[in-house]
C-alpha cells in the first residue's frame, strides 16, 4: 500500500485556475470520488479544498498509475488539457506524501504560516469522504497521526501565536492603505461565513463600524449580536446600495458565480478599496481607477512580509514534521507486522491439525494422543518461530521494514485486509475518525 498526494495551490496554481479545478457542489465532489475508488488499485481517496489549495489525497496499490489516473480524471472534470495540468501541480509520494500533508495539516503550507483553519478543514474534508464511503482506515491513520503532528507544532512552537488568517492580513492591508483615517469607517462585509466573521471581528478591533450583508439575516444578526452593537444587518439584496455608498468592501461568500458586476457600479467622488476572499470570485475583474481590488494571491506577499518569528519557528516545526514523518511509518510497520505473525501462527495451527487429523485416521497416532501431540507440535512451532518472530518485529525499526513485511506476506499468502488494525495499535496510535 502507498500514498499518494497531488497538489494544486498557491505556490503553482493560479487564481483563474483554481477556481476551474474547484468542486462546485458535494455531488460535485462525490461522483469525482466514487470514480476514483472504482479503480482497483485506488484504495482510499480525500480531497482537501479551500480557497488556496486542493490536494487530491490517496492510499493506493501503485503510485504510477494512481498519479496518471487522477490527472485524467481532473483533466475530464476541469476542462483543462492534461500536460497543463501537470505544470500547475506537484506530486508527492508516500515519505514525501506523509510529510507534505503533515505540513498541510500543521499550516506550514499554508499562505500564511501558522493560520488555525487547515486543521479543521482538513478533518473536515477526510470525514466528508469516510462519510462517502470512499476514505477508511488507511487515510484515518494518516490524518491522525497529522493532526497529532500538528498538535505538538502548536505546543512546541510559537509559530500559532496570535493566530492570523487571510480576513486578517485583508482587514491589515485595508488599515495600512487608510492610516489612522480607517479608525471611524464603515465597512462592508459580505458572507457570514468564518472568513466574513473573522474579517468583522478585525474591523471592529480597529475600530470600524460594519454593515453585514448575508442572506440569512437571521444568522447574520446572531453574529452581530455576538460580536458588537457596531455590526449592523443587511440583506444581500442591498448590496448595490451599500458597496456604492462606502470605502471599504470584504467579500467571502460561497456563490458560484460573481456577486460583484460591472454593471453595479456606479460613479463615486471618493476612492474604493475592495477585498475578494473568495473561490470562485465574488468580484469580476474590473479596471476602474477609482477602486483597488486584492484578491486571495494578492496577500501571498504581504502576508509574508513581516513574520520573521513564524519564520524561524517554522524551521522548528519542520524539524518536528520531519520527526512525525519517520515514526509514522515505523508506527505503520510495527502496525502491520502483527496481523502477519498471526496469520503465520493461524497457518501452523492449521497445518497442525490438518495432519493430525490424517495421522490419526490412517492409525499412526491414537485419537487419546491427539491433545497431546497438537500440544506438543505447537510448542515446538513456537520455539522454531520464536527468533523469526523477533527480527520481524525489529525489522520494523529498519528502512527497509516495508518491504520485508511486504515480501513475507507474499511469500506466505497472507492476507491482512480483513483483520482489524485496531488491536495492534502501539502507544503511538492517535485518536482520530472511526474506522
Amino acid at each position: 500500500m502507498y500514498y499518494q498526494a497531488i497538489s494544486f495551490n498557491y505556490k503553482n496554481c493560479s487564481l483563474e485556475n483554481r477556481e476551474i479545478l474547484g468542486f462546485k457542489s458535494d455531488d460535485e465532489k462525490k461522483a469525482f470520488l466514487n470514480k476514483m475508488v472504482a479503480f482497483d488499485f485506488i484504495h482510499e481517496v480525500f480531497i482537501i479544498s479551500t480557497c488556496n489549495r486542493i490536494e487530491i489525497v490517496t492510499a493506493n496499490k501503485n503510485n504510477f498509475a494512481t498519479y496518471h489516473t487522477l490527472l485524467g480524471t481532473m483533466s475530464e472534470h476541469s476542462g483543462i488539457n492534461f500536460h497543463q495540468l501537470k505544470d500547475m501541480m506537484k506530486s508527492y509520494d508516500d515519505k514525501e506524501a506523509v510529510r507534505h500533508i503533515f505540513s498541510v495539516i500543521s499550516s506550514l503550507d499554508s499562505l500564511v504560516v501558522g493560520e488555525s483553519q487547515i486543521t479543521g478543514q482538513v478533518k473536515d474534508a477526510f470525514k466528508f469522504s469516510y462519510e462517502n464511503k470512499t476514505a477508511g482506515k488507511k487515510l484515518n491513520r494518516l490524518v491522525s497521526y497529522g493532526v497529532k503532528c500538528a498538535a505538538q507544532i502548536r505546543k512546541d512552537t510559537q509559530i500559532s501565536a496570535n493566530p492570523i488568517s487571510i480576513a486578517s492580513v485583508a482587514v491589515s492591508q485595508a488599515s495600512e492603505v487608510l492610516q489612522d483615517t480607517i479608525a471611524g469607517m464603515t465597512a462592508i462585509v459580505v458572507g457570514t461565513g468564518e472568513m466574513g466573521i473573522l474579517a468583522t471581528k478585525h474591523l471592529i478591533r480597529i475600530g470600524c463600524d460594519v454593515v453585514l450583508l448575508s442572506r440569512d439575516t437571521e444568522k447574520a444578526k446572531l453574529i452581530a449580536s455576538e460580536i458588537s452593537e457596531n455590526v449592523k444587518v443587511a440583506q444581500i439584496e442591498q448590496l448595490e446600495k451599500y458597496m456604492n455608498r462606502y470605502r471599504l468592501l470584504f467579500t467571502a461568500t460561497a456563490s458560484p458565480s460573481t456577486i460583484i458586476t460591472k454593471e453595479m457600479i456606479e460613479e463615486c467622488d471618493f476612492h474604493r478599496l475592495w477585498f475578494d476572499m473568495a473561490i470562485p470570485r465574488d468580484i469580476e475583474d474590473i479596471v476602474d481607477d477609482k477602486i483597488m481590488i486584492y484578491r486571495i494571491d494578492d496577500l501571498q506577499k504581504i502576508s509574508n512580509s513581516n513574520h520573521a518569528l513564524r519564520e524561524e519557528q517554522a524551521l522548528v516545526a519542520t524539524e518536528l514534521v520531519d520527526r512525525y514523518e519517520e515514526d509514522f511509518f515505523k508506527w505503520l510497520q510495527a502496525l502491520s507486522i502483527e496481523p502477519v505473525i498471526k496469520g503465520l501462527r493461524e497457518q501452523a495451527k492449521e497445518a497442525i491439525c490438518s495432519e493430525l487429523d490424517r495421522a490419526i485416521s490412517k492409525g499412526f497416532v491414537s485419537s487419546e494422543n491427539r491433545d497431546n501431540m497438537k500440544k506438543m507440535a505447537t510448542q515446538m512451532f513456537n520455539k522454531f518461530l520464536h527468533n523469526s518472530t523477533q527480527k520481524m518485529r525489529q525489522s520494523t525499526k529498519d528502512k527497509d521494514g516495508a518491504s520485508i513485511i511486504e515480501a513475507i506476506q507474499s511469500i506466505f499468502e497472507i492476507n491482512t485486509d480483513n483483520i482489524d488494525p485496531k488491536q495492534y495499535k502501539n502507544e503511538h496510535h492517535t485518536k482520530g475518525y472511526e474506522s
